[in-house]
């Protein structure tokens, strides 16, 4: 497997972390929808938990539901 192919979080050995907003943004659309995984590059085990991540997020308001 090519680096460029790799997981990001595999690649940088980063902890997929709910109150980093700035990080789980990449993975989110302009409209906030979470990007499927084909367009993050990311392996089953970490775009489960990004998506985890980010539905927690929502709930304790950090980040939104929808765009205004």
């Amino acid at each position: 497997m090519n680096s460029s192919n790799k997981c990001y979080f595999c690649k940088t050995n980063e902890v997929v972390d709910y109150k980093n907003v700035q990080l789980l943004r990449k993975f989110m659309t302009p409209s906030y929808k979470i990007m499927p995984k084909r367009l993050t590059k990311l392996c089953a085990k970490h775009q489960r938990a990004v998506g985890r991540a980010i539905k927690r997020a929502r709930i304790i308001a950090l980040l939104p539901f929808t765009p205004r």
